[in-house]
């Protein structure tokens, strides 16, 4: 338990000033994310001054995000593909080793027609991030998208996963997963990270409720809505399965809590749940760390 964080997803407009508040709760972990660009901000001063704060804490940058288009490289995406760069160059200043986000896709084309784009970015981004002893997480969240045809991201779906790490089998590359994203899709999570677990570098702490009972009354094309996100702790996840397959499977990274997406626990309440969902996801990894006594459990001694 030592090695598996939980923390939260920050805003990188706001890391600085949010940090010392979740500090003061226990979070031990951030992934710092920026919407389609880093902007104006230097990442370099930025990494100082967030270093700066997590002083002796223990606590750490899990990830850098860049949520957006990298494939297209217009309109609002115009800087996607250069803030993955920059994140991935100074990643190591803010004491990480994981880049993450969307893959992209080419818009309004089924998912096989975005892997030509996909292989060439992602092939040069992934040589630039094993020159830093970085890695890249692609996120699970399908953005609305289908097979078919969608605007972000390609990395939704397990078929999807396979073609793309057949075109680009680096090393340094693979998911940053949620159960969240697969349950809207009506995937077993759980079955799904025991296969998948030894590619997951980064986890966001992301629940969801599934409504069974309107699935069978109505299906998923009707005006009933049949599953939300929630914060971890009050949706349907078995965390401690999902912390025991990670654990089983080496995983030293962090879960870090995706808030703002839960129906209930909102507005006034958002903190409280993300606080709660702390509290609970620790202890689904054992609670705190506790050493053993000085004495040798193997040697058959009562």
């Amino acid at each position: 338990m030592r090695h598996l964080k939980i923390g939260a997803l920050i805003k990188g407009v706001y890391a600085e000033e949010v940090i010392p508040y979740y500090l003061d709760h226990g979070f031990e972990s951030f992934g710092i994310t920026y919407w389609q660009t880093t902007g104006d901000i230097d990442l370099k001063e930025q990494a100082k001054r967030v270093r700066e704060l997590l002083g002796g804490s223990g606590a750490v940058v899990s990830s850098l995000t860049v949520f957006g288009n990298p494939l297209t490289g217009t309109g609002d995406n115009a800087d996607t593909l250069a803030s993955w760069e920059r994140a991935i160059d100074h990643a190591a200043a803010f004491g990480c080793d994981v880049v993450s986000g969307f893959t992209g896709r080419i818009p309004d084309e089924p998912i096989p027609a975005s892997l030509p784009k996909f292989k060439q970015v992602f092939g040069e981004l992934a040589r630039r991030a094993e020159d830093r002893g970085v890695r890249l997480a692609f996120e699970n969240c399908d953005m609305h998208g289908t097979w078919d045809k969608g605007d972000w991201n390609i990395a939704h779906n397990p078929t999807a996963w396979e073609l793309m790490f057949d075109a680009l089998p680096n090393d340094n590359l693979g998911l940053q997963w949620e159960p969240c994203h697969q349950m809207v899709s009506l995937i077993d999570p759980i079955a799904q990270l025991r296969r998948w677990a030894s590619k997951i570098f980064h986890v966001h702490g992301k629940d969801a409720t599934i409504a069974w009972d309107v699935i069978r009354e109505h299906g998923i094309h009707g005006p009933h809505p049949f599953v939300w996100h929630r914060t971890p702790g009050f949706g349907d996840t078995n965390w401690t399965d999902v912390v025991t397959i990670l654990m089983q499977q080496g995983y030293e990274g962090s879960i870090d809590i995706e808030g703002r997406h839960d129906p209930v626990f909102k507005d006034e309440l958002e903190m409280s749940a993300q606080v709660s969902s702390l509290q609970y996801l620790k202890r689904c990894r054992g609670g705190e760390y506790v050493t053993n006594p000085r004495i040798s459990y193997g040697s058959g001694k009562l």
